[in-house]
């Protein structure tokens, strides 16, 4: 998955920064102007995402989601998705626990 997603952002990214705007470096200079738009857009890439990592984190919460779990969703430990997104789960959040099945 993860190779899929660098493919499709990287991609992206090269579209994008044929319309960035960055400042002229010289009409010799081609190569560094492009790879500069490149990053320019992967760093607005990387905030965006983090943005909408934040976001799916409350929704997850919301959901009845712990730090257990979010922590597994996003690649850290429950202490990490914490220290990470921190007063995420309140004793206000819903929690959703799974039933104990009992036999009779």
């Amino acid at each position: 998955m993860s190779d899929l997603v660098t493919q499709a952002v990287d991609e992206l990214a090269l579209r994008c920064a044929q319309y960035a705007f960055l400042p002229p470096v010289g009409p010799d200079e081609p190569a560094r102007h492009h790879a500069l738009a490149h990053l320019y857009v992967l760093v607005q890439v990387e905030r965006a995402a983090q943005q909408l990592a934040d976001q799916a984190a409350r929704a997850a919460a919301a959901a009845g989601a712990g730090y257990p779990a979010i922590g597994r969703a996003s690649g850290m430990s429950r202490q990490g998705a914490r220290r990470r997104w921190p007063g995420l789960i309140t004793s206000g959040t819903p929690r959703h626990t799974p039933s104990a099945s009992r036999s009779s």
